[in-house]
């Protein structure tokens, strides 16, 4: 395949599915919207995610969310393979 090509894989998925991410709720003391941005980055794509973020924010959701250990999203993933593309969209809601 083409460096310039990304490769799709599956369906694309539409609104409501992207919006279920929003349901998902913490069992610890994780910030809701802390585990809402972790389970979309698991859960989506990068295009899929980019969208939910749209969502997250219109809901009210505060993408600065951090763990019980004072962590926030992009603590959480930097150290993996794919992070980078997720941390610059969470970079530019943040402003």
């Amino acid at each position: 395949m083409r460096k310039d090509k990304k490769q799709v894989i599956g369906d694309e998925i539409g609104d409501e599915q992207i919006k279920l991410f929003l349901d998902f709720e913490p069992v610890d003391a994780t910030s809701p919207s802390l585990h809402k941005l972790v389970k979309a980055y698991r859960g989506l794509r990068i295009d899929d995610f980019e969208r939910f973020l749209t969502f997250f924010v219109e809901a009210g959701y505060d993408v600065n969310g951090k763990d019980e250990h004072g962590n926030d999203f992009v603590a959480l993933i930097k150290d993996q393979r794919n992070a980078s593309d997720y941390i610059e969209l969470i970079e530019k809601v943040r402003g």
